[in-house]
């Protein structure tokens, strides 16, 4: 079916679903963790807890490197 798609159409599409796929998994996993830790996440950046931003953003670094390596190795 790809064989009658513009690449370009196919690379926008593609771009878009792992785009969305990437902000669902990093919404899945800061509300996963958020159930896991003692504390709320939400709470403590209200509080301007730094700790907690440096690790919400670690989080976000990591699942978009892997979804973005999932994604790129994909279109291969």
């Amino acid at each position: 079916m790809s064989d009658h798609i513009d690449p370009i159409l196919l690379n926008f599409l593609y771009a878009f679903m792992g785009g969305a796929l990437t902000l669902f998994f990093m919404w899945t996993g800061c509300k996963i963790f958020n159930h896991i830790v003692c504390f709320n996440i939400s709470d403590e950046l209200g509080k301007g807890n730094i700790a907690v931003g440096l690790m919400l953003c670690g989080i976000f670094i990591g699942i978009g490197t892997a979804m973005g390596l999932v994604i790129g190795l994909g279109l291969n």
